[in-house]
């Protein structure tokens, strides 16, 4: 039985998709203007952290400048371009209210993390946040939400991890917890089965099926 969901962030119960591509393709528009980055060239790897992305796209390995540039550009746009996806709110306050233990695990920092959840009421539901400044290994590696786990002190057996991102699986699957890939992610269900996650959802609201409650009207 499950009694703890973990999520990421980005993609999965926020919507800052167009948030990102935009801030990918103003940055490297900006530092690489005779080379073409596209949707397409930068989807596939977002929820990996922001130095692997840029090393992949720059062919650097020093890529603070452009982190720099990405995070000034990003939190000026921030609170216009970000949503929440559909029933977040009230999938996640129904979960509290029957004693699902709740976090978030991202490879965000913990500034914008905070900021996001903040936003659409989102905090005051999660008893650990775990950020890509508090770990050493981010995901894909399990430290992460290893890490969540035992702070919440709960059986990795008992715990579900939500995500968009291979990052997301690959962490869950390693940690020994149960893994859901969301269908709204902009990778698609077909890439993201290639990763075996446990559960699909296709709608939030599905958690409460892989809980074994019964089902929401739709």
């Amino acid at each position: 039985m499950i009694t703890t969901v973990l999520f990421d962030l980005d993609g999965t119960i926020i919507d800052t998709n167009e948030l990102i591509i935009s801030t990918f393709m103003h940055v490297l528009g900006r530092h690489f203007p005779e080379e073409p980055y596209t949707r397409e060239r930068i989807i596939p790897h977002m929820g990996t952290t922001l130095e692997q992305q840029f090393r992949v796209f720059s062919g650097k390995e020093d890529v603070a400048e452009l982190i720099k540039d990405y995070r000034t550009y990003n939190n000026v746009q921030h609170d216009a371009m970000v949503r929440e996806f559909p029933h977040v709110n009230e999938v996640i306050s129904k979960l509290h209210q029957r004693g699902i233990h709740l976090g978030v695990v991202t490879t965000k920092i913990r500034p914008t993390t905070m900021r996001a959840l903040e936003m659409f009421g989102l905090l005051k539901y999660m008893e650990t946040i775990v950020t890509v400044q508090d770990v050493e290994h981010p995901k894909p590696h399990p430290e992460p939400v290893l890490m969540a786990i035992s702070k919440l002190n709960v059986d990795p057996e008992s715990t579900l991890m939500v995500g968009d991102s291979a990052a997301d699986i690959q962490s869950a699957n390693a940690a020994g917890v149960k893994s859901a890939a969301v269908a709204w992610s902009l990778k698609g269900v077909e890439v993201l089965s290639k990763y075996n996650p446990d559960y699909i959802l296709h709608d939030m609201r599905d958690i409460y099926r892989v809980l074994g409650w019964e089902p929401e009207k739709k």
